[in-house]
């Protein structure tokens, strides 16, 4: 069984930080296809429409009857450890560092045999079940996992390089005002956060939900404010250097459209703080995370935003707020690229409208602040890349990969 980890003793200054590598990089575009679904948490393979046969690795033609139609499936995950081996050495300066290594191969119930990292509570021959995780480059790789839950399974190491689990980790909630960012902060504290530093912009006049916020004996109140660098620069002076996950909760939201309102004033605010605000942060706080992406225990790992589905569509009861979730949408996507080179991943939350005080004549289904906070949490703890929250979210994300014109006449109505 994994042997639980503990909390890393105090960093000493004159030591060498390992540097942060890649693992290989280079992929396929068919290979990149699995990557897409990898980002999801789903396992996905090629399924031949001509002779149904499942295909792995991914190819461009299928190696049974050689057709070229080919689509991509989610397929089940349970499968059998049928052979292993544990690398000891190797070239590759990512894996030198992290020896041990343990893989094998895995034949699916539904046939195909796959190549797998191994999880160390995983046995020789024996059951287990596959998913698809990211690495650090951001390519697809296959795990296989306990066929149930063992305790501590997530403190493997091959299983920790491929999350960013908040134990151990020192995590800054950017809005402590808002209830979601309230749920978050008590939710990480529960998954083992060292330390959740919670910002407050004016933390001098008291809030809502202020006692519950200070009860919680591993948080940190801390002045910042989005839309003035001078703070965020600061603070970042200040927890820069130790702060391992970042989570943006702030989101200013306003109903109407652009036509429905006079002047730029509120769409300024709300570019102010869901764009412009993103960016201070990344800018602040992302150089120091990129170096420290592969720091030991308590390496920074994520940047995670929480913002509307409604970035993918507009929704043009509330569009001007959806434009600037579709610009917010896109910084995160450079984000993504700039904050790989240190194996920091860059994760998007989209939720349906939450059930807060501005959306609160919004007809149910909402989504509750407390299954935000648990997704954010959930995808650390599977380094899932972009997480759906809510009926609506999923709705609008299906609706969207189907055709993404139809999605835009139908939120129009």
């Amino acid at each position: 069984m994994t042997d639980p980890i503990a909390a890393p003793p105090r960093k000493d200054p004159q030591q060498r930080t390992r540097s942060p590598l890649l693992p290989p990089v280079p992929r396929s575009r068919a290979a990149l296809l699995m990557s897409a679904a990898a980002a999801r948490g789903e396992l996905h393979l090629q399924g031949c429409l001509s002779c149904g046969a499942r295909i792995y690795p991914p190819r461009d033609a299928c190696p049974t009857c050689l057709s070229v139609r080919l689509a991509w499936q989610k397929v089940p995950d349970r499968g059998h450890v049928i052979a292993e081996t544990t690398v000891r050495t190797t070239t590759d300066a990512y894996f030198r560092e992290r020896t041990p290594w343990r893989v094998g191969t895995v034949r699916l119930d539904i046939g195909p045999v796959l190549m797998t990292h191994l999880h160390g509570d995983v046995e020789t021959p024996g059951p287990c079940r596959v998913r698809a995780y990211l690495d650090k480059s951001g390519n697809a790789v296959l795990m296989a996992l306990p066929e149930q839950e063992t305790p501590n399974m997530a403190d493997d190491p091959e299983l920790r390089e491929l999350t960013a689990t908040p134990k151990h980790r020192r995590v800054l909630v950017t809005d402590g005002r808002t209830a979601v960012g309230q749920a978050t902060a008590h939710a990480l504290s529960d998954a083992g956060a060292s330390i959740v530093f919670i910002g407050v912009a004016t933390p001098w006049l008291p809030f809502d939900g202020q006692d519950t916020l200070t009860a919680i004996p591993n948080a940190q109140i801390v002045p910042l404010d989005l839309t003035d660098a001078t703070s965020v620069r600061e603070l970042a002076g200040e927890i820069g250097g130790k702060t391992d996950i970042l989570i943006n909760t702030a989101d200013h939201v306003r109903p109407g459209g652009i036509l429905s309102r006079q002047g730029l004033t509120t769409t300024r605010d709300e570019f102010e703080i869901n764009v412009f605000g993103l960016q201070r942060l990344a800018q602040h706080f992302g150089h120091g995370m990129v170096g420290r992406g592969a720091d030991g225990v308590n390496s920074a790992v994520a940047l995670v935003d929480i913002l509307p589905v409604y970035a993918l569509a507009n929704w043009s009861a509330w569009g001007a707020h959806s434009a600037s979730a579709a610009a917010r949408h896109s910084v995160l996507q450079c984000l993504r690229g700039e904050m790989r080179a240190g194996g920091v991943r860059v994760m998007s939350i989209f939720t349906g409208p939450v059930d807060d005080d501005w959306r609160q004549p919004l007809p149910p289904p909402k989504v509750a602040p407390s299954a935000v906070a648990q997704a954010v949490v959930h995808a650390l703890e599977n380094g899932t890349e972009e997480s759906f929250v809510g009926d609506i979210a999923k709705d609008v994300l299906a609706r969207w990969q189907v055709d993404p014109k139809t999605l835009e006449r139908e939120l129009q109505g």
